[in-house]
């Protein structure tokens, strides 16, 4: 006989000549030198180098010192102990040994994907080869689809999902005012000159389900018809036509955009021409133009200050001639300017100075 000791959270699994006899209870115990013993964790399933379990469990003291459980396809086994979730238990048969711990293993069918009954703090725990996380932001909407089939619209949130036999996937769709840009497209006018358009438009999706399902890309889609109209109108109208209105150009546009937003399933809010680019030689010649009118713009504003300077002086000559006493006042406010520009005057002669500057003044 040999002596041996099994621990509090063991068990025994006792054999004898490779049949399978029972299972010891924690303790000191002594068994044959023919006989084999398999200790066994408490805390994990059983398994036995020597046994499988459907044997073990033809043996009745071990079948009454076990608990069971049986985790078919498409199920999933979440285990708790002492009312604390422990972990994820996976389908196959698992047998515990019953101690004074509360052990549990709840079963949840996952061939449909949503999680039914599972507490939000214990999903949190659960490892990402068990579920599927999906998170919207508050400015989007998910669409879900499980298996290629659309299965509902993600408003906001935190959402988990089973990842069992479905297939599941989601896309994203941004339904804030988000912009739409056609830049350097090259057009041709009605008089053959050629020039780049940067436009800008800003639409809302107003439809997530339909923008996705029935539209390969909306925004593109959008981009194409922004385009076009763009072209439709520049080559319609002389360069310019196309730029004394801008304003004329951009109203166009955006009309074509709200006729087609409804069939795009998006709401086009507003629309303008951001930059109209020349050619090099084009923008010379534009510049030779617009210096030209500026100068004959200021040639005649000076023709017309200087006509209006020379009735002016027309009017007062008249007005002197006509008022000796103004003519006076003017000779002396003349005297007066002389004064305040000559640091030293040196007259010879009788008189007072005023007498002798109007004596010169008359000469």
């Amino acid at each position: 006989m040999k002596k041996v000791i099994i621990n509090e959270n063991e068990r025994g699994l006792l054999f004898k000549h490779g049949k399978f006899q029972s299972v010891l209870e924690p303790g000191k115990h002594r068994i044959g030198f023919n006989a084999v013993l398999e200790t066994v964790h408490t805390d994990i399933p059983i398994q036995s180098k020597y046994c499988s379990l459907a044997g073990l469990l033809e043996n009745g003291d071990f079948k009454n010192a076990v608990t069971v459980y049986e985790i078919g396809d498409g199920k999933i086994g979440l285990q708790y102990l002492n009312g604390r979730f422990s972990c994820v238990v996976p389908r196959g048969s698992y047998a515990y040994f019953n101690t004074a711990d509360s052990r549990r293993v709840d079963i949840f069918d996952t061939t449909a994907p949503d999680i039914i009954g599972v507490p939000e703090s214990v999903i949190a725990k659960l490892p990402t080869s068990c579920i599927i996380k999906v998170e919207v932001e508050h400015y989007q909407k998910a669409l879900l689809f499980v298996n290629g089939k659309i299965d509902r619209t993600l408003d906001a949130g935190v959402y988990h999902f089973w990842r069992g036999n479905s297939k599941i996937t989601t896309q994203y769709v941004d339904t804030r005012l988000t912009p739409l840009e056609v830049s350097g497209q090259e057009m041709l006018t009605r008089d053959k000159v050629t020039l780049r358009v940067n436009f800008v438009c800003n639409y809302r999706v107003t439809d997530a389900v339909k923008a996705i399902t029935e539209i390969g890309n909306y925004s593109y889609q959008l981009y194409l018809a922004a385009q076009l109209a763009l072209r439709e109108y520049v080559g319609a109208h002389r360069l310019d036509e196309i730029l004394e209105s801008k304003k004329a150009m951009s109203d166009v546009v955006f009309d074509r955009l709200a006729e087609k937003q409804e069939s795009f399933f998006v709401e086009v809010s507003d629309a303008d021409v951001k930059d109209i680019i020349l050619p090099g030689e084009i923008r010379d010649i534009m510049n030779t133009v617009l210096v030209a009118e500026k100068r004959a713009q200021a040639n005649v504003i000076t023709r017309r200050e200087e006509v209006a300077s020379t009735r002016s002086l027309l009017n007062t000559a008249k007005l002197m001639e006509e008022n000796e006493t103004l003519y006076k006042l003017k000779e002396l406010e003349y005297i007066e300017r002389i004064c305040e520009n000559v640091g030293n005057i040196n007259i010879n002669g009788n008189g007072d100075v005023i007498t002798q500057l109007a004596t010169l003044l008359h000469k």
